[in-house]
């Protein structure tokens, strides 16, 4: 089991680098803040991250009277967002993998910003610092992909180069954490029946999609992309955060959390992907006849 949890812990290394690597390698810094030029893009983003998600959670919260300690791995994925995985969803969803990246690398400097802020108000007694939420998003995402822009940008041969080689590690990294995440996580899963914790979790998933899909339509910014944005939380960041502050109880909330995002994202996402496909060979026949 210790071995599993180590394999587990590299692979989610794996995945983080090489998916920003192959997004930096792949794009240019013009594709990624382009969207976000877009004032109404980002205050739908703003809204369907930080503001829908964490009402969803303390309204759940009441509604299934959730213990304590699950109570607050609910409230700390809600305000944790900006996932790493949500560039490789895009890509699943065939949706616009450079806005994707750009929401992404928004997401997570509000998340640096405004989880050590708001965390105060809703928990007491925390003592994580600013730093120590903010260090590892830094580390792990924002220094990757702005040094992969920086090769894709200077040199364009060697970014075309290594590209397949990221993309690839991505991809296989991402299958075995799926596997991994299920093999040494049921046991927490299973530990959850009952106390409301998991149908919590499965319902703010949903809704957080929903919400943001809706509120995407409604600005008429990137419906789909921010349905996807707002279902996927920043679980590195709840973890650092439940980790330094709080017991396993708060842990195992944020990992089946993670769990169920994982179980129900990847499967919307391959459908959005095989609808999109379905709809453009349509539309090339179309224009062909």
């Amino acid at each position: 089991m210790e071995l599993l949890n180590t394999l587990y812990n590299l692979m989610g290394l794996v995945f983080v680098l090489g998916t920003m690597a192959s997004m930096g390698l792949s794009l240019t810094m013009k594709q990624i803040t382009g969207p976000l030029r877009s004032v109404r893009f980002v205050i739908v983003a703003l809204l369907a991250n930080f503001v829908v998600p964490p009402i969803l959670a303390f309204i759940l919260i009441q509604v299934f009277s959730l213990d304590e300690p699950l109570a607050v791995g609910l409230l700390l994925v809600s305000l944790a967002a900006g996932a790493p995985s949500l560039p490789k969803t895009a890509v699943f969803a065939k949706v616009d993998t450079a806005a994707a990246t750009g929401l992404m690398v928004l997401l997570v400097v509000a998340t640096i910003i405004i989880l050590p802020i708001a965390l105060p108000f809703l928990l007491t007694g925390l003592s994580v610092t600013f730093w120590d939420i903010a260090s590892g998003l830094v580390y792990l995402i924002l220094i990757p992909l702005a040094v992969s822009l920086f090769v894709r940008a200077r040199y364009p041969e060697a970014a075309a180069s290594a590209l397949p080689h990221f993309t690839q590690a991505s991809n296989l990294s991402l299958l075995i954490l799926l596997v991994l995440m299920v093999v040494l996580n049921f046991s927490d899963v299973v530990g959850l029946l009952g106390s409301g914790g998991l149908l919590a979790s499965l319902i703010l998933v949903i809704l957080t999609v929903a919400g943001g899909y809706l509120l995407g339509r409604l600005g008429k910014a990137g419906s789909w992309l921010q349905g996807l944005g707002a279902g996927q939380r920043n679980i590195a960041a709840a973890m650092v955060v439940a980790t330094m502050n709080f017991g396993n109880e708060e842990i195992v909330m944020v990992v089946v959390y993670s769990l169920i995002t994982l179980l129900v994202m990847t499967p919307l996402a391959l459908e959005l992907g095989k609808r999109r496909a379905a709809r453009a060979e349509a539309t090339a026949k179309t224009n062909v006849a």
